[in-house]
Order: structure tokens, then sequence, then C-alpha cells
């Protein structure tokens, strides 16, 4: 049941960055926490099968930091991605 804490911690932290980072109109809603809870999770998970126990701290620690570090890189990789598929196919479409 612990590994809720991290989903939940994973999501709130996307939801948190969807709003506080530039270019939220150019992706979804639901992305950042989505990715953000999938990280925590995965990350939970990998611990658990590796034999880390609930009682050590490392697992909430890195359960933590993994989210916190990929998310924002993640969404600024898409963000630039998007805008300059944006910028090609205004050019191609003869929009600008």
């Amino acid at each position: 049941m612990e590994i809720l804490l991290a989903l939940i911690y994973g999501a709130a932290y996307g939801l948190v960055l969807h709003y506080l980072m530039a270019g939220r109109v150019s992706r979804g809603a639901a992305l950042a926490p989505l990715l953000g809870a999938a990280l925590g999770g995965v990350t939970w998970l990998v611990l658990t099968w590796a034999g880390v126990a609930t009682t050590n701290p490392w697992i909430w620690v890195v359960s933590i930091v993994v989210p916190t570090m990929v998310v924002p890189v993640v969404l600024i990789a898409l963000t630039r991605t998007r805008e300059a598929h944006d910028a090609r196919e205004r050019v191609r479409l003869k929009i600008v």
C-alpha cells in the first residue's frame, strides 16, 4: 500500500509542474501528472523487486527524487519538440 504514496506524490508534482512550466497549451493536462505517477510507481516497484524493504529510507528518497528530476526534463523536451513541429507545419502550410 505504500506504493500509493509514491504514485500520489508523482501525480501531485506533475500537476503542479503542468501549471508552473511554460508551454502548458502545447501538451495535455493529464500528461505531467500521469508521467509523475508512472515514474514514482515504477521506481518503487523496481526497488521492491530489487529487495529494498519499505522500512529502508532509500526507497522513499529515490521514489521522490526520480519524478522530481525527470518530469521537468521531459516536459521541456516535449514542449520544445511540439513548438518546433508547429513552426515547421506553419511554414509547410504557408501560414506564416
